[in-house]
């Protein structure tokens, strides 16, 4: 198997508590809706040593390219969609699963990609799509929606509470091109110094829009449960309160002591990375992991 060169720069996150709640056996099927560049499949992987009926999911061109090289002769499945529409793929193809993970972060080469558009650390375009052939992007939102439905998408995703004045301010100085002049108009509605950057709660709110990622996660859960097979196990790390609260709350309905409860709780509350990993990799640190286990 080909070594990742990206594995020095994309640390897959929670890596020892997601290998010890979903507990991976030789023979177990696995899929992964968001593959990445590999670093949780591998491990998983290793143990179960069924790669041939094993699928990795990503919508992201690179990453496909990237799992190839590292998969290359392995007889695994990828498939190049986004998670919604791979796992309403095989649920009609009635496959089933004893491991499921869903990572719903940015990975860092996404973030350090200047021409993706994600980041506020570095000037690129506006774009912020997973899916790079996708028609709308992060321009789109920014430059032709109205004041109203700005304002309202900066406090639903990012939950921004100058979202009116950040909107104003966006749309009184469009044409806004680039992350660098999206970043000092968020950076205009909070003068003075914060510990986190103004503009992190604006660039989530519209990545969000761009990828339509909680409308996507709400209709993919239900899901995610048709292809756990019994006893299958089903993790997911988010990395926003709006995205846990939706996997939470799930999570909760399906499961409890009443007789057509599907699930069981692995984890009654959310596990967070230790101190060294969020040391090691500061952006981890908002990650939460949630597992349940199929009835």
């Amino acid at each position: 198997m080909h070594q990742n060169p990206h594995k020095t720069i994309h640390q897959p996150v929670l890596l020892d508590e997601v290998l010890s709640y979903l507990d991976p056996k030789k023979g177990e099927r696995y899929l992964d809706l968001t593959a990445g560049y590999g670093g949780h499949a591998q491990l998983i992987l290793e143990k179960t040593q069924n790669y041939k009926e094993s699928y990795l999911v990503d919508r992201d061109n690179f990453a496909i390219k990237e799992l190839e090289k590292t998969f290359d002769g392995t007889g695994v499945n990828l498939i190049k969609k986004d998670y919604l529409g791979a796992s309403e793929s095989l649920k009609q193809a009635n496959q089933k699963f004893d491991l499921i993970l869903a990572d719903l972060g940015v990975s860092s080469p996404h973030l350090n990609e200047v021409n993706r558009g994600f980041s506020f650390n570095n000037n690129g375009p506006l774009d912020m799509r997973m899916d790079q052939e996708q028609k709308m992007s992060a321009w789109n939102i920014v430059n032709e929606t109205s004041f109203e439905e700005l304002a309202n998408l900066l406090w639903k995703y990012g939950e921004e509470p100058k979202s009116r004045q950040i909107a104003r301010l966006i749309t009184l100085n469009r044409p806004v091109s680039t992350t660098e002049e999206l970043a000092a108009l968020a950076k205009k509605a909070w003068p003075g110094h914060s510990k986190t950057h103004p503009a992190t709660r604006t660039f989530q709110a519209v990545r969000i829009a761009v990828n339509n990622e909680l409308d996507q996660l709400s209709e993919a859960l239900p899901v995610w449960l048709d292809l756990l097979a019994p006893a299958g196990r089903l993790a997911i790390i988010s990395f926003h309160s709006l995205e846990d609260r939706i996997v939470k709350q799930y999570f909760i309905s399906e499961s409890g002591d009443n007789y057509d409860s599907r699930l069981t709780l692995l984890t009654r509350h959310p596990v967070s990375p230790k101190p060294q990993e969020q040391a090691h990799n500061p952006r981890s640190r908002s990650a939460k992991l949630r597992v349940v286990a199929a009835k």
